[in-house]
């Protein structure tokens, strides 16, 4: 990456979809502009319909785009879903150089090394994280650049999805007439913004409360070992108030972003809001009190769902806690209610960035850190260009075309076994 370069995430969610932007002027990284709009078309985490979708992207996009006067072209998008999984893998290669110093072209071939596993018809690699780097059987290796050796090994996790919901996802940005530059895990992104080092080696659960689904992802020993993720979220707390009122889906939900609390005994008696109850004409008054009756039992479900869930990926005491992110953590009193439904240190995650210091931006800004993180060699066009903004090239892309592309970039199994016995002869 350029000093001065400027690249964009994409966080598609249930309940809104946000396009923020962020660049890096001289070894420091800022967010100049973020974009949101309500999502449709995304039912817990999944998208029920491309059109509706596409329309989303393209809202906040342009918000996005208006907001610091250029023209987006590229981003990266987060994906996660309960069709993620992870494998462990190995790779082995020789050091190519005749001065046995590795490079980045070892690193990069020692990890396609890794990619090379047995993978279902229907599964796709989205990324290969390194564990470890092996220097001629010395452990414990984070970087190997400019180091002296002539056996270099890698011990990786492999992350994959489903082939249908991948290409669903892609389909739906380039309708947008985006270029998907990667695909980033949220979880992974997100642990790397929101743990600390020691959260991360120690042991720890980051846990993401969206609107429709609820994400959990293990980390341990500096990396991401386990995730999981659960139908249940910020939405079922708007149904729970709209049936509990008797009121409108849409009015639950400004009710509960204005006056919700899920701690009873945080909410206040005096504070008093009216509703319009489903089917009559006359508003009913309601206390704040009579609010966090309704959303507190919702809420400990919801922690209580995820200490079971941790407990079966087979995490009884992790030492590091759980770190909380996501736009239903806004809301007063959950904290306390984590605390005790956990029984474990619990802590809020919030970026520290102007102008998303809110939990729910967490998994748009750890998109960006991730490809800041991640993207050493920057091949191609500029991400975005911030000459006076001219219109969106939104044409269709044409789907034999890409394939042909793609196939043509990305070497097919055997190719790449040949390839890997190859360079270890």
């Amino acid at each position: 990456m350029s000093n001065n370069d400027i690249i964009v995430s994409l966080d598609i969610g249930t309940s809104k979809v946000r396009a923020i932007i962020g660049e890096i002027n001289n070894g420091t990284f800022n967010i100049i502009g973020v974009g949101s709009a309500d999502s449709e078309g995304i039912r817990k985490g999944a998208i029920v319909d491309i059109d509706q979708t596409v329309q989303s992207i393209r809202s906040a996009v342009d918000h996005a785009e208006r907001m610091v006067e250029i023209q987006i072209s590229e981003v990266y998008v987060g994906i996660s879903g309960n069709h993620i999984g992870l494998q462990t893998s190995h790779g082995v290669v020789a050091v190519s150089n005749e001065d046995r110093e590795i490079g980045e072209e070892d690193i990069d071939r020692v990890l396609k090394a890794a990619e090379v596993v047995a993978m279902p018809p229907d599964r796709e690699i989205i990324d290969v994280v390194a564990k470890q780097f092996i220097v001629d059987g010395l452990e414990g290796i984070s970087d190997p650049r400019g180091m002296i050796g002539v056996r270099l090994e890698v011990e990786a996790t492999i992350i994959t999805g489903a082939k249908t919901a991948i290409h669903n996802l892609l389909r739906c940005v380039e309708k947008s007439g985006l270029k998907v530059k990667d695909l980033v895990l949220i979880p992974l992104g997100a642990g790397q913004l929101a743990l600390s080092k020691d959260e991360k080696t120690m042991g720890s659960v980051l846990v993401d409360v969206g609107a429709g689904s609820t994400t959990l992802a293990v980390f341990e020993e500096g990396s991401i070992a386990a995730t999981s993720t659960l139908p249940i979220g910020g939405d079922f707390v708007t149904n729970d108030i709209a049936y509990g009122l008797r009121t409108l889906t849409d009015q639950a939900e400004k009710v509960k972003l204005k006056y919700g609390c899920a701690l009873i005994d945080s909410a206040a008696p005096e504070v008093v809001f009216k509703v319009t109850r489903i089917g009559s004409n006359v508003d009913k008054e309601f206390t704040q009190e009579d609010l966090a009756a309704i959303v507190e039992p919702r809420v400990q479900e919801i922690f209580q769902l995820v200490r079971q869930e941790v407990k079966r990926l087979g995490y009884n005491e992790l030492p590091g806690g759980y770190i909380l992110t996501g736009g239903t953590m806004s809301m007063p009193g959950v904290l306390e209610v984590a605390q005790a439904e956990l029984a474990s240190s619990v802590r809020i995650a919030v970026p520290d960035f102007i102008g998303v210091r809110d939990p729910g931006f967490c998994s748009g800004v750890g998109i960006l850190h991730n490809a800041i993180k991640n993207v050493r060699v920057r091949s191609g066009g500029a991400t975005a260009s911030s000459n006076n903004k001219k219109p969106v090239n939104r044409a269709k892309p044409n789907p034999a075309a890409a394939a042909q592309e793609s196939s043509s970039e990305k070497p097919g199994f055997l190719e790449r076994l040949k390839n890997m016995f190859s360079e270890l002869i």
